[in-house]
């Protein structure tokens, strides 16, 4: 049997949970509402992450937008967003919401701005 010790992030209580893995039986302890539950099983068998970075921008009143996963993306999947992001160029203007990179790495998740910049 496997244990894991996680704060569980599903809400502001910040719960610290005790997950016990028997092969195919997950037993969670700790949590004090139901998204605990749903929290320590995602994330024992399938953790997923929202990637948050900067892509140099182009024309820009600055030299760099962020940007961030509009959806949580695979955790094993992480350094290939951050290889696609380190590579991309946009031109200003950008907008809030602007696909700076469509299906970044193959994850059908679009890479979005996450401020405005102004063309120079």
């Amino acid at each position: 049997m496997e244990r894991r010790e996680l704060i569980c992030i599903g809400c502001p209580m910040g719960c610290p949970m005790i997950v016990d893995i028997d092969k195919t039986e997950i037993q969670v302890s700790g949590n004090t509402c139901p998204r605990g539950d749903d929290y320590a099983r995602k994330e024992v068998l399938s953790p997923t992450r929202i990637v948050t970075s900067s892509v140099k921008i182009e024309g820009g009143v600055m030299p760099m937008v962020s940007v961030k996963t509009e959806h949580d993306i695979p955790k094993g999947k992480i350094m290939d967003i951050m290889n696609e992001i380190h590579q991309a160029r946009v031109k200003a203007p950008i907008a809030i919401g602007d696909v700076v990179i469509g299906n970044c790495a193959d994850t059908g998740v679009n890479i979005v701005a996450t401020r405005n910049v102004e063309a120079s």
